[in-house]
Formats: C-alpha cells, structure tokens, sequence
C-alpha cells in the first residue's frame, strides 16, 4: 500500500473512532444509560475500553504518518516502536477477543453479556460499530504494513499485565458496589470465575500469538522481532 493511502486511512479510521466516542458519551443523564454506566462508569466495560484503546493506537499512527514524511523515518523510530507495541499487544489482540467473546456469548445467550434493554439505548448500527466492524478494521491494519512484535516472554507479559489490571478493576467494583459489570460473572461461584479468568487469558494470548503468525504469513521476514540491546 501506498504512504498515502496509509495515512489518509489511519485519518478516516481515527475520525471514525472519535465519532463513536462522542456519540456514546452524549446524553450520559439518560435514565436508562446512567443506570447501565452506574457502579464504575462507562469503563468498566471492556468494548468501551476498546474504543478508548483505538482511539488511542489510530492517533499514535496518524502522528508517525505525518512526522515520517515531515521529518523523516530515522528520526521517528521511538514512535514507531511504540505504535508497534501497542497494536501488537494491545489493539490488535483486544478488539479480536472483543469481537469473538461477544458474539460467542451473544449468539448463546445475549442476556449474559447484552441484554434486550440495552437496545433501547444503543442502536443497532451502533452494537455493530462497537462489536463487529472492529475486527475488519484491525485485520485491514494487519494487511496494510507489517508490525515488529517484541519477544513473546514481553509481548505475552505486557497482555497479562493488561488483562490483571482489567480483572482487578471488575472484582474491585463488586466489592465496593455488589454488582458484577456482566450478568454471566454473577452465575459462577469462585471456582468457576478464576476458570473463567484463566481461560480468558488462554484465548487473548493465542490471539496474541496469531496476529504474530497473520503478521509473519503477510510479511515474511520483512520485521524481524525487536531484540533487547545488550
């Protein structure tokens, strides 16, 4: 792909994301939306951290397009790796999981992750904006120019640090409040959610480990892992 076309795409995703971001966070005083964002906020949720999270990755790659051709590709190599770190561990590994975890879940049972009265609040162009349009849109990024992945022990590292932190932040919020941020955690007993956690993991880490794959069926060894500098 073209340097142009890369960066008029980041442009058109990023606005994308912002949009979807102010959309969500407009009428927040609604009756039946402050009750859904009560007890830990519209953060609790992990698809609405996702948005925030792509926001975040499609911005990064915005400013390494336009300083790359501002300033040149040598100078800009801190950036660059950090925008490969965080859609190798990050942005890639959880819009996939966001994608397949809901609509397992979804497809199941909806009223374990999604319930009919959250219709009323988000349409259904916009469940499809947070829940599916978003695994294109990263396989597209996987396609577009090829990614340098860190070593597994750090990239499978940084992701559990990631997913702890997440963890933390839901069991945080049923102590303080007795409420669980999804009516499927209220349906198992301890055993059952430390499996359930684990297994989450277990499914995030080997998305991790396929977009390395995708990344290296794509672009062969075009990127070669970064390596720790002795």
């Amino acid at each position: 792909m073209t340097k142009t076309f890369t960066c008029i795409y980041h442009f058109l995703v990023l606005s994308w994301y912002i949009f979807l971001n102010y959309y969500i966070a407009q009428d927040e005083t609604d009756e039946v939306k402050s009750k859904i964002f009560a007890n830990g906020g519209k953060w609790k949720y992990m698809t609405l951290l996702n948005m925030l999270l792509q926001t975040i990755f499609y911005g990064v790659a915005c400013l390494d397009d336009v300083l790359k051709r501002i300033i040149g590709r040598k100078d800009m190599t801190f950036l660059t790796a950090f925008r490969d770190l965080l859609f190798t561990t990050l942005a890639f590994p959880m819009s996939t999981f966001v994608f397949l975890a809901f609509w397992i879940l979804f497809l199941y049972n909806r009223d374990l992750v999604y319930p009919k009265a959250l219709d009323t609040v988000f349409p259904a162009w916009l469940n499809h904006a947070m829940h599916t349009s978003i695994l294109p849109i990263t396989l597209t990024e996987v396609i577009l120019r090829p990614y340098s992945y860190p070593s597994k022990k750090t990239g499978l590292t940084l992701l559990a640090a990631g997913s702890i932190a997440y963890v933390s932040r839901i069991l945080w919020i049923y102590f303080e409040t007795g409420t669980w941020v999804y009516p499927l955690l209220a349906k198992l007993s301890p055993v059952g959610l430390a499996a359930f956690f684990s297994l989450s993991y277990i499914f995030v880490a080997s998305i991790y480990l396929l977009g390395e794959k995708l990344n290296h069926w794509k672009w062969g060894d075009m990127v070669q892992p970064r390596k720790k500098r002795k």
